[in-house]
Formats: C-alpha cells, sequence, structure tokens
C-alpha cells in the first residue's frame, strides 16, 4: 500500500471526529473603531470605555454568555456585544442583562419583530409618520422626526407604526456615532402642536416616570421659539420654523430600503422557537429577565420600556 494510502487509512475521517476533536467555529468578525479622536475622548469620559481595554471587555461579554447562557441564539460579533457595554457603561453584568432583555422582547412580541424588514414598511414610509432629519443637533445627537397625524387607522394597524419606529432605532444604531444606550438613548423628546388633552394627560402619566426620563419630555405646544430655544432652526424645517429647507422623507426612506439585505438576515432567519430559547437562557443568579433596567428607553409598550 502507498505512503499516500496509508495516511489516508490511518487519518479519523470528519465523520468519526468526536466533538472535541472538532474545529472551532469561526471567530467573530473583529472590531475595528470608527469613532473619531473626540468621540473616543468622549466615550472615555462618559462611558468609561478604554481603548485600549475595549476588546478585553467584549470577550468578558462574550465568555459571560457563553457560559451563563449557552443557548441563547445571539451575535456574538465585537461591534454587537459592543453595544450592550457602551449602553450600560462596561458594566459586564448588567450589559448582558440588558442583552437577555433585547432578545426576549424580541421573541415574546412577534407581531413587531418577525419579517422586520423595509420592504414590508412601504407603506408606512410613504405615509411620512415618520422620518430621521439630516442633520444632528449640537451634542451630535439624530433627530427622529414623529408625525401622528399622517397615520390613518383604517390603511394599517398602530402595530405597523411601532415596527417603523423599531426599524429606524435599529438603523441610527449601525453607526457607532450613535450607540449610546438601547443601545440607544433618548436625549429628549420634543412634542409640538399637542391638543390640550395631551398636556392633562401627560400630567398623570409624569409623576411614575423616573425623573430623568420626565425631565426629557418638553411640551411646546404652538411655541416654536420654545423649540428653537432646544434645537436651532438651521437643523430644523420649514415646517417648525427652521431655515433648513422642507421636510423631505426620501432620503431617510432610501436609506432604510437599501439596509433591506441587513434587516433579512437580522430578523426574517428561521429560528427554534421562543420556549427553546428563552427557557433554557436563563440569566445568570442574580439577575432577571424580568427585571426593569435603569436607563430604559422610551417605548410604546411596557415590556419594551422595561427592556431597553
Amino acid at each position: 500500500m502507498s505512503e499516500e494510502s496509508d495516511s489516508l487509512r490511518t487519518s479519523p475521517s470528519a465523520a468519526s471526529l468526536s466533538e472535541s476533536e472538532l474545529p472551532p467555529p469561526p471567530a467573530p468578525a473583529g472590531y475595528v473603531c470608527s469613532l473619531t479622536e473626540d468621540l473616543v475622548a468622549k466615550a472615555r469620559e462618559e462611558l468609561q470605555e478604554k481603548p485600549e481595554w475595549r476588546l478585553r471587555d467584549v470577550q468578558a461579554l462574550r465568555d459571560m454568555v457563553r457560559k451563563e447562557c449557552p443557548n441563547l441564539s445571539t451575535s456574538l460579533e465585537d461591534a454587537f456585544l459592543l453595544r450592550f457595554l457602551r449602553a450600560r457603561k462596561f458594566d459586564y453584568d448588567r450589559a448582558l442583562q440588558l442583552l437577555i432583555n433585547y432578545h426576549s422582547c424580541r421573541r415574546s412580541w412577534p407581531e413587531v419583530f418577525n419579517n422586520l424588514r423595509p420592504s414590508a414598511l412601504k407603506e408606512v414610509l410613504a405615509s411620512g409618520f415618520l422620518t430621521v432629519l439630516p442633520h444632528t443637533d449640537p451634542r451630535g445627537c439624530h433627530i427622529l422626526c414623529l408625525r401622528p397625524d399622517r397615520w390613518i387607522p383604517s390603511n394599517y394597524p398602530i402595530t405597523e407604526n411601532i415596527r417603523a419606529i423599531y426599524l429606524t432605532l435599529e438603523k441610527l444604531i449601525q453607526s457607532e456615532e450613535t450607540q449610546d444606550g438601547f443601545p440607544i438613548r433618548i436625549k429628549a423628546v420634543h412634542v409640538v402642536n399637542e391638543p390640550r388633552i395631551f398636556k392633562g394627560i401627560f400630567a398623570i402619566i409624569k409623576p411614575f416616570l423616573k425623573e430623568k426620563i420626565a425631565n426629557r419630555f418638553f411640551l411646546h405646544g404652538s411655541d416654536l421659539n420654545s423649540l428653537h430655544s432646544n434645537l436651532p432652526r438651521n437643523i430644523l424645517p420649514k415646517e417648525y420654523g427652521g431655515t433648513a429647507g422642507e421636510l423631505d422623507i426620501t432620503a431617510w426612506n432610501a436609506a432604510l430600503l437599501a439596509s433591506e439585505e441587513d434587516f433579512v438576515r437580522e430578523f426574517c432567519q428561521p429560528g427554534p422557537p421562543c420556549d427553546s430559547i428563552l427557557g433554557q437562557a436563563l440569566p445568570p443568579e442574580g439577575l432577571s429577565s424580568e427585571a426593569p433596567c435603569d436607563d430604559s428607553m422610551w417605548a410604546v409598550k411596557s415590556q419594551l420600556y422595561s427592556c431597553y
């Protein structure tokens, strides 16, 4: 028998390899920082993010997920996990809690998260119910513009609006500069032209909100000068007394539709039933998947409020 044949005969086939002998799974995609020097300094000051420790911290969270929640179907890529570390100021336990709640929420609200992709929401996008303004505010925050009057209830259910909001937030956090929370934080909510009854309702709700959340709501009524004291006119469209031209929804809609493949990959892949993942992906001792997180983001469903 030839030397080559002996080699083939004595080498185990792939089918006969034990689990310990199988090649390791491919390593998660490596992280490449896209932050400017100013933003790196801001992250260090506000989020306790140290560039020299960044990958060590990501690996620590990755190890926690593998050890404590081995059945949690989640991305382990550096950039994805970094979102949750930044959202919880690099506190490993709280970042893991947020990651668990994030997936729990996605799986427990299928009418919102299933088949979440831009092409499925063309009617909402075309209505002008929401868009993102082309200019950021002086702090570098993106401005999400919601116009409830553009929603005609007979055309589609309110869950489609919620899906469009979530779609927009997911798109925004693809940019590293926006990763302050959810991994996104709502810095302020400015309401203009609200009906008088809204002010009464908000006055009832406000005492039940955390103080720092309540303080981020600003009701301007028809007083655009009040709005301009918070958001300068040069970044606002003329519909809101600004000088940045007419409100244009086409650019943001195009940006969303161009991201179709990203959303299909993330939200439209078949997966195991909810119970088979969440029932086994229990949080580590001392953490509860039902516990509300601080820095909660505004949302339209109570469960989302506790998740983010």
